[in-house]
């Protein structure tokens, strides 16, 4: 968390307010956030500084802001980090500040797992990444060919980065859930039908994601400008344990799979 949909509705609602702005000056709070230049604050501070930002996209749960001169700053949010135009979080919590010629923007960051490069390449950071979920590249005879290759558990693939990027923790449940896959399942074991059923499944899920701005659990996940999503209010599954299913009535259950909570309604996501 962030996941796709969360990163994609700040990249959004972030462009019209920073494409075009250039970069004034960094205030670096925390020298570790920095992973390129490595906890260098002012090799950072002058790589950004006077940098017009000429573009902004999203890659995976990557958030990348083309600047003039060829370089680049991506940021990963990772488990809390949060971009907003307004000094809405907790000052101990507050990592970078960059002064724009259009306002401010601040980095939130309260675990301290969110990191920042400053590139001439974003295929240095980006490079390892799978395709995207939502691309029309990615066609469901692609989606098959790529889960024919592997033998894992579905869920912890869905979950790997460099086999499809940007799904997380509460899409792959709510997906699988859709879908009526258990998250145990192997990928050399889901049959045409299946196949089908999960890739339509994933783009239903991240689509209604995207309309509703994502999720926000305990004010962890918000907006640039503040407000939260409205994902949480649709979820069928992540979080709802001990809830009843909204298809068959039974209970949902929270179990461990690849070492992450995972919810699953267990009559309608039968066991391998």
């Amino acid at each position: 968390m962030p996941e796709l949909p969360e990163v994609e509705t700040i990249v959004r609602e972030l462009r019209p307010h920073v494409v075009g702005a250039t970069i004034l000056d960094a205030s670096v709070d925390w020298a570790r956030i920095l992973a390129h230049p490595a906890e260098d604050v002012e090799g950072f501070r002058r790589g950004v500084r006077g940098r017009r930002i000429e573009d902004l996209w999203r890659r995976g749960k990557f958030i990348v802001f083309a600047l003039s001169g060829g370089r680049y700053l991506t940021i990963h949010l990772r488990m809390s980090g949060r971009l907003t135009l307004s000094p809405g979080g907790r000052p101990e919590h507050l990592r970078i500040r960059f002064a724009l010629s259009s306002g401010e923007l601040y980095f939130y960051c309260q675990r301290k797992f969110g990191r920042v490069w400053l590139v001439d390449d974003p295929e240095q950071v980006l490079g390892d990444l799978g395709p995207e979920p939502l691309s029309a590249d990615l066609t469901v005879a692609q989606f098959a060919e790529l889960l024919g290759r592997r033998r894992g558990m579905i869920k912890p693939l869905l979950l790997n980065q460099r086999f499809i990027a940007g799904l997380g923790n509460i899409y792959v449940d709510e997906a699988l859930y859709r879908a009526g896959l258990h998250p145990r399942r192997t990928a050399d074991t889901l049959s045409e039908d299946e196949i089908r059923r999960l890739y339509a499944a994933i783009g239903e899920v991240l689509g209604q994601a995207l309309e509703h701005h994502g999720t926000t659990f305990d004010g962890i996940f918000v907006r640039p400008q503040g407000q939260e999503g409205r994902q949480q209010e649709g979820l069928l599954v992540y979080g709802q344990a001990e809830q009843p299913c909204a298809r068959c009535g039974t209970p949902i259950e929270r179990m461990v799979v690849g070492g992450r909570g995972t919810h699953i309604c267990p009559r309608c996501q039968r066991g391998p």
